[in-house]
């Protein structure tokens, strides 16, 4: 599903305008990827939680040539689904 996919489905079960649901989806997206980018958590009980979270620095090597590299250390976004998204899919 794409997120005009998305809008599409949030407009039918919400009872609002498509144009509508597009603006809240982009602002629901928008001020969940500002919250995790200023490294806060954004926990949507029984979906998941979104964070940052910081890969170490560590050994690499280049595929091409097999040479020994280091990949320095970055900051990654993380999503954990919650228990009822878990559920929902069947899962433990």
């Amino acid at each position: 599903m794409n997120k005009g996919e998305l809008v599409d489905k949030v407009a039918e079960k919400a009872d609002v305008t498509k144009k509508q649901a597009d603006a809240i989806l982009s602002a629901v997206l928008e001020v969940i990827m500002e919250a995790v980018s200023e490294e806060e958590k954004v926990t949507l009980v029984g979906f998941g939680s979104f964070e940052a979270r910081k890969r170490q620095a560590r050994e690499g090597r280049n595929p091409k040539t097999g040479e020994a590299m280091t990949i320095p250390e970055t900051t990654v976004p993380v999503f954990s689904a919650g228990k009822l998204f878990r559920d929902k899919l069947g899962g433990e």
